[in-house]
């Protein structure tokens, strides 16, 4: 999928949040990444074969956030 050089991530990979974003709609609060991932502002996730992954943000950045 990714045409970058290096390529992003896979989807699969640990670091998939670091892949390109390929369409971003802030006012909407996601972003398709290169690699197929359904990002969300607040951390949680889609991957492209539908599993989800909850949010992940970690409590000191939450709390200052408040």
């Amino acid at each position: 999928m990714c045409a970058h050089t290096p390529p992003c991530p896979t989807a699969e990979a640990p670091d998939r949040e670091a892949a390109r974003p390929r369409a971003q709609r802030p006012e909407q609060g996601w972003s398709l990444l290169c690699n197929g991932v359904l990002l969300f502002e607040d951390t949680g996730e889609l991957l492209p074969d539908g599993r989800i992954v909850a949010p992940h943000r970690s409590l000191n950045l939450a709390r200052a956030a408040a």
